[in-house]
């Protein structure tokens, strides 16, 4: 164990204002979340805080973590797209997510007695990282530009420039970010807002 994950265990993530308090989500899944990094440390990872969380790795290689929301807890894997789920029970975090996968639990019970099907999953998620296997993301071309940021692209080559000159990875995180709206306004207010962002050769995030 990691004596600075101890730490989520009775403070939380600390990315919210409700983190040390009795309203923080990791209170209400305590006893969920104990019995999840129980299972984990069992299958010989390594144990550290990432992003606030428990991460796992293998070989320094993030393959898990667990983490408590407001409805459930869950057990992430890093590359569950590559899992074969023969069990059907991972989930997608988000409708356009490509490579994370999660499993939910709202109660003890369930992962004792999902234990040993949750140890296959953790050990099929370390044979990825030993064969080396990727997840084959798709190209930015195959993401919908939404019609409120094709037109900023087309009026502007220097945005047109900026915007082809950023990774993929970032290309993908900008065209999601300006589809998710359903409201054309909506869409357009966000476009505007990251377009200096673009020109400056910076992701969504930075």
């Amino acid at each position: 164990m990691n004596p600075e994950v101890d730490v989520y265990f009775t403070e939380g993530c600390g990315r919210c204002p409700l983190g040390n308090t009795p309203e923080c989500k990791v209170n209400k899944w305590q006893a969920e979340l104990e019995q999840l990094r129980k299972i984990v440390l069992e299958c010989d990872l390594t144990e550290e805080l990432k992003w606030g969380v428990p991460c796992y790795t293998f070989q320094k290689v993030n393959t898990v973590l667990i983490a408590a929301f407001n409805e459930y807890c869950a057990i992430s894997f890093f590359k569950g797209a590559l899992l074969h789920d023969s069990d059907g029970i991972l989930m997608k975090p988000g409708e356009n997510t490509q490579s994370a996968r999660l499993i939910r639990f709202t109660n003890v019970r369930d992962i004792i007695e999902n234990k040993a099907i949750l140890k296959a999953y953790i050990y099929e998620a370390i044979e990825v990282e030993k064969a080396g296997l990727k997840v084959t993301f798709k190209k930015p071309t195959e993401f919908i530009i939404p019609e409120e940021f094709q037109q900023k692209l087309n009026e502007s080559s220097a945005l047109k420039t900026a915007f082809e000159a950023l990774t993929p990875g970032r290309q993908r995180a900008y065209l999601l970010h300006f589809s998710q709206p359903k409201q054309t306004k909506t869409r357009e207010a966000r476009v505007e807002k990251c377009i200096p962002q673009i020109l400056d050769g910076k992701g969504f995030n930075e």
